[in-house]
């Protein structure tokens, strides 16, 4: 199974979708935060780090790519093509301001994953149409964990998308534990949260408690 494939398959099975966020970590390493990630049960890590120097952001991918291919979870760099291609990523995925998702496949290939951010219909459809593998929603509710992100699209772009894109998407931005069942409610079956898992103090408590909402 190559990483498009892993990334599809996890992507349908649902569950949380993890997200590095090492500025809100409470002092934790990426790769300590994703090891405990992985032994609370998600199958799915994004590496997200906006500001490190490149060379940093390099020797930690290699070691995240090292760490989920030991669990079998599936691994994904955010916005960064190159570091995808060079430490073995399953994934990739990018914004709605980077290069297009045809460009982006072009250069990655077709055995990794091409996923989009979009907060539209019109951005949906569109990622349908250029091939992405999947699709970002949202931000659901207002985060203060992207400087710069869009307007909260709330619940009736979700709406959308569960009703009409044939495509596996993980729900994101603003989702914490109070709040999460309302998303399922709406028909997400995987959601990313960032601080509410990296500034647990306990984090495997916290993904027990957030599986225990998804799947009761």
């Amino acid at each position: 199974m190559n990483g498009r494939e892993l990334v599809t398959r996890l992507m349908h099975e649902g569950g949380l979708y993890g997200l590095t966020a090492e500025k809100f970590s409470l002092g934790r390493r990426n790769a300590d935060v994703v090891r405990t990630m992985l032994d609370g049960g998600i199958r799915i890590i994004q590496y997200r780090e906006k500001t490190k120097k490149m060379g940093l952001k390099y020797e930690e991918c290699l070691q995240l790519r090292a760490i989920t291919r030991e669990a079998g979870a599936a691994f994904i760099v955010n916005d960064d093509i190159d570091l995808a291609l060079l430490t073995g990523a399953d994934g990739v995925h990018v914004g709605q301001e980077d290069l297009p998702v045809e460009a982006v496949r072009a250069l990655v290939g077709e055995g990794m994953a091409v996923g989009l951010s979009t907060h539209s219909p019109e951005q949906a459809r569109a990622a349908v149409s250029r091939g992405a593998d999947y699709i970002g929603v949202g931000p659901i509710f207002a985060t203060r964990t992207k400087e710069d992100v869009c307007a909260p699209v709330g619940f009736e772009y979700l709406d959308f998308v569960v009703r009409n894109i044939d495509l596996p998407f993980v729900a994101i931005g603003g989702i914490k534990e109070h709040n999460i069942k309302e998303v399922t409610d709406h028909g997400a079956r995987c959601m990313a949260l960032v601080t509410e898992i990296t500034a647990a103090e306990d984090i495997r408590g916290k993904i027990a408690a957030l599986t225990n909402i998804l799947c009761p």
